[in-house]
């Protein structure tokens, strides 16, 4: 009997699991296609680059606001209601994109779409430690759901392009993205999902989750976050940028840089999964940390002729970073916070994805327009990021609190 009910509980994990998946590949398809949709948007209303990149950062400051200001969500009502409200707001919002054709009514769509968002990964990041037994089967399970993360970004740029060359208006990305949500939460309400523990000691509202900054644990990781997406987001934003008009001996990888990029971050963070639950997660950030820095330093240092095998091999370097950034940082809490720190992770990383790029920017067009100058604050902020897991790999300042986690949460 007992057997029967484990086998059943492990069935459902697993379909709960594969459904995560999913969900994070259908939000990505939209999330990292705003930049095939920037150009043709930019046409469409004559807009310069600055405002048309508001369809960039209008939706990421809206998820790191949703993220702190309403992660406690999934705290205070429970993983499933707060992921089926986030997911149903998001395929309303995806809908309305067919009922109106100007910058203004998309841009406030896209304010929608980040909110529902921030909403969904809050409580979908909290669920993870609900779906696993310790704190590293919980980073394998986040290295794999970025992984799938990883492939939606493929497939939404690749979807937004053929939708173009066939004629067909960028919104329907949206409409098909809506319709996946739909059937997501069709899906989702099907299926029993684990109950989160709650403490009657422990207050959940927005007070407790701004109280939460003040923990060097919540505050470090998050910190960590920021750094890492600035450091992603130069590749994504401004290495097609720096490389474009290149007409070196790499031409196929200047061509491609972009691709090889995201598939090299998503296969990684596959390999990540299987990497991280047989090797101490501390020395694998150091390294791979040392190695993103390198790469972006050598890029600065030795021009274009490298940059354009450097920065697209840093994918692979990056796909573990930022998913063990998360589960490590979620992990050092009971589940019964999980939500709320999943939320303020959020914030800064959304926060690094608004503000790095506009910072390079700025410096790129302090220097002459040059897109180096941007690369080199890039560097630098690889640079702390190694810097940060070099001293948390010589004191492991997390080792303690995250056994004893393991023993009473898990």
């Amino acid at each position: 009997m007992n057997s029967s009910l484990n086998h059943a509980k492990h069935q459902n994990i697993t379909i709960i699991k594969w459904l995560t998946y999913l969900m994070f590949m259908m939000f990505a398809m939209t999330t990292d296609a705003v930049g095939v949709i920037i150009p043709e948007v930019m046409k469409q209303f004559k807009l310069s680059m600055t405002a048309a990149g508001l369809m960039h950062y209008a939706p990421m400051i809206a998820i790191a606001l949703s993220g702190i200001l309403l992660g406690f969500l999934a705290d205070k009502f429970g993983r499933k209601l707060t992921i089926i409200l986030g997911l149903g707001l998001f395929a309303l919002n995806s809908y309305l994109f067919l009922l109106g054709n100007s910058f203004a009514y998309f841009l406030g769509l896209m304010v929608l779409s980040g909110t529902a968002i921030g909403v969904f990964k809050s409580a979908a990041l909290a669920l993870i430690g609900d779906i696993t037994k310790s704190s590293n089967e919980h980073t394998s399970t986040m290295n794999a759901v970025e992984g799938f993360f990883g492939v939606g970004a493929i497939i939404g740029p690749f979807l937004v392009t053929y939708l173009l060359k066939s004629g067909v208006d960028w919104k329907w990305l949206y409409i098909i993205a809506g319709t996946l949500c739909v059937l997501l939460i069709i899906l989702a309400l099907l299926v029993e999902y684990p109950k989160n523990k709650k403490n009657s000691a422990e207050k959940i509202n927005l007070k407790a989750t701004f109280s939460m900054l003040k923990d060097p644990f919540a505050l470090g990781f998050s910190l960590a976050a920021f750094l890492y997406v600035a450091v992603e987001c130069a590749i994504y934003v401004w290495m097609p940028t720096l490389i474009a008009g290149y007409g070196g001996n790499s031409i196929f990888f200047a061509t491609y840089a972009l691709t090889i990029f995201f598939v090299l971050r998503a296969s990684g963070r596959f390999l990540g999964a299987w990497l991280l639950a047989k090797f101490n997660w501390s020395v694998i950030m150091t390294l791979f940390s040392v190695l993103i820095f390198i790469c972006f330093l050598g890029s600065v240092v030795f021009g274009l002729e490298a940059a354009v095998i450097l920065l697209p091999l840093s994918g692979l370097f990056m796909s573990v970073i930022y998913p063990t950034i998360n589960s490590k940082g979620i992990s050092c809490f009971p589940k019964v916070k999980h939500g709320s720190v999943a939320g303020i992770i959020l914030f800064f990383t959304a926060s690094g994805a608004a503000i790095g790029p506009l910072l390079m920017g700025g410096v790129s067009d302090f220097f002459g327009h040059n897109a180096k100058y941007g690369f080199v604050l890039a560097t630098i902020f690889s640079g702390l990021l190694f810097v940060g897991f070099t001293i948390n790999l010589i004191f492991n300042p997390t080792k303690k609190k995250i056994l004893n986690l393991d023993i009473s949460e898990y």
